[in-house]
């Protein structure tokens, strides 16, 4: 748990330094997502999906997908979180996650996919443009400390997130 809880923090810091307050900071350190990984992975639900990508034992990436948790995912199936460590970003570990990701929705029975994004966070935003995602919407995600501002990028056929 410790390695993912780890992994987890380093990228997250990444990701949203220029966009999450102190507080969240402070709060989403490896002790709180620790507890977080436990709950998930232990979680006895088959309907979602947690998949780790590792290059030489060294986590690199990390991606959940499940059924939608809100309402302006109408109906698709979501993709709770994708992460890429940044020292490993632009080999194809994103995208080969999504896919793996997408297989999962597929066998669930969705027909389409979609994803929330910082709104600000550029790098997502490319990524997920470049994948034919088209913006869907807007929403606040409560979060656990931090209200974020996303935008929700959909796919109508999931299997096109397939390579």
């Amino acid at each position: 748990m410790t390695t993912l809880a780890d992994f987890h923090v380093k990228v997250w810091r990444h990701t949203y330094q220029d966009f999450a307050p102190a507080e969240a900071y402070t709060v989403l350190n490896e002790q709180y997502r620790g507890k977080q990984w436990k709950k998930k992975l232990s979680a006895n639900d088959s309907s979602q999906v947690v998949l780790i990508a590792e290059i030489d034992s060294r986590t690199v990436g990390s991606g959940a997908a499940g059924g939608p948790s809100e309402s302006i995912f109408d109906g698709r199936g979501e993709i709770k979180f994708l992460y890429v460590d940044p020292d490993f970003k632009r080999r194809g570990i994103g995208r080969e996650l999504l896919a793996h990701l997408a297989i999962h929705l597929r066998r669930m029975r969705y027909q389409g996919a979609a994803l929330s994004v910082v709104k600000g966070n550029e790098a997502a935003i490319a990524f997920y443009e470049a994948l034919n995602g088209r913006p869907a919407g807007e929403y606040i995600d409560p979060g656990p400390v931090w209200r974020s501002q996303n935008i929700v990028f959909a796919w109508d056929d999931v299997a096109s997130l397939i390579s």
